[in-house]
């Protein structure tokens, strides 16, 4: 197709996704309403696949042992690439969709129906991933580990955000419990019988401080007490602390994880406790695919008139999954500005659930099915996309 066809094209999607507007705002506003944690998104797995079924794709549920997840499928005509709309929608403790996971599932959804309603004979395979516990316990990761990702030609989805931007960063980074084993004591009478776990805590979390002026620029920890003990007249035999290590890569992650962990255990033997750790999953460094990133940008500000911001040079960015995800393929996970709120905090779950939400939700779902477009359509825009992702890789390899 010439320039014209195809801006003519993206015109019909951009109609197609108004078409399904209110279609599309119910939904998101339902899963807004009805925030569920991560591995327990039953409702929104649910809502998310239904309009999906309607229109034809092949929907799969619980993919690789994860009860909330789901891969809907459809395929125009064979010989194109295959492509990924990944789907968030888990919440976040206390704050509900504080994180605007409720219209990132429903912008890829928007988007995959778009295509399907305006091209069906689209060269290529479009993917909706559902995939679950992206803020707590790594949904995308373990996808990766089964192999979901490993025939999938690119891999994208939109985050809300303060800013419009197509090429932020985020951090690798992982969580770890610190159980402490004291010896329980009456704290006034027989102290010396007790053995603190909660002062083998603070003396832990203290040591955890003293590292930070220690560590490279980028590297960030922080923690909370989930356990002190159970009365003050008691010594505490058990304690619990959760942390989570960021780091610019996995490899500097294991440095800081080293460095942790030794001191939470001397902190421990110091005061004859012990001390049990318990990691999650490791999320890695995202790798931006720049090629992918540039249809998205010009999609964003020739189709729908967006302006483009530069990411942060330093600091300002946080960790997801998805991050895995771009070591097995071409990723973007570009973000759409929703008010000045940050993320994670209850002003920012009040702006997704509000019509500045739901018009971004609309400007999502029309430039993700507008980037797949050109891929599906444009073979040697698809080439250079994974061109990039095999020399990235390569590097990566020592090659």
């Amino acid at each position: 197709m010439n320039k014209q066809q195809d801006k003519e094209m993206k015109l019909q999607i951009a109609q197609a996704v108004d078409a399904r507007d209110r279609q599309l705002r119910e939904l998101s506003l339902n899963i807004h309403a009805n925030p569920e944690l991560s591995f327990h998104e039953h409702k929104a797995q649910q809502w998310l696949t239904e309009p999906l079924i309607e229109a034809g794709f092949t929907v799969e549920k619980g993919i690789s042992g994860l009860e909330t997840s789901f891969r809907a499928t459809w395929e125009g005509t064979a010989g194109g690439p295959t492509i990924a709309l990944l789907a968030e929608y888990d919440a976040l403790p206390g704050l509900g969709h504080g994180c605007g996971h409720s219209l990132i599932g429903t912008a890829a959804v928007g988007a995959a129906l778009a295509l399907k309603d305006t091209y069906p004979e689209l060269p290529g395979k479009i993917i909706v991933l559902g995939t679950p516990a992206e803020e707590e316990g790594g949904g995308k990761i373990i996808m990766c580990n089964d192999g979901v990702f490993d025939e999938i030609d690119a891999a994208m989805m939109v985050h809300p955000q303060n800013k419009t931007m197509v090429l932020r960063g985020a951090l690798a980074c992982v969580d770890a419990t610190f159980t402490f084993h004291g010896r329980q004591a009456h704290a006034s009478s027989s102290p010396e019988k007790g053995i603190s776990a909660l002062d083998a805590l603070v003396n832990a979390y203290v040591a955890i401080n003293s590292l930070r002026q220690y560590m490279k620029e980028d590297v960030r920890i922080h923690g909370i007490i989930t356990r002190g003990g159970d009365a003050p007249n008691v010594v505490p035999e058990l304690t619990e602390a959760v942390f989570i290590l960021r780091a610019s890569t996995v490899d500097e992650l294991e440095i800081v994880r080293e460095k942790v962990y030794r001191a939470v255990r001397c902190a421990a033997e110091g005061v004859g406790a012990t001390v049990d750790i318990n990691e999650g999953l490791i999320y890695a460094e995202r790798n931006n695919n720049k090629e992918l990133a540039g249809l998205f940008a010009r999609n964003l500000e020739e189709e729908l008139g967006l302006e483009v911001c530069d990411p942060p040079q330093k600091g300002g960015v946080g960790s997801s999954d998805i991050g895995n995800v771009s070591q097995v393929t071409a990723v973007i996970h570009p973000y759409i500005r929703l008010g000045d709120a940050t993320t994670h905090t209850p002003e920012f779950a009040a702006l997704a659930g509000s019509e500045e939400g739901m018009t971004q939700l609309n400007y999502a779902a029309k430039a993700l099915a507008m980037t797949v477009y050109d891929l599906c359509t444009d073979r040697d825009a698809m080439k250079l996309v994974r061109d990039e992702f095999e020399e990235w890789k390569k590097q990566k390899n020592g090659g």
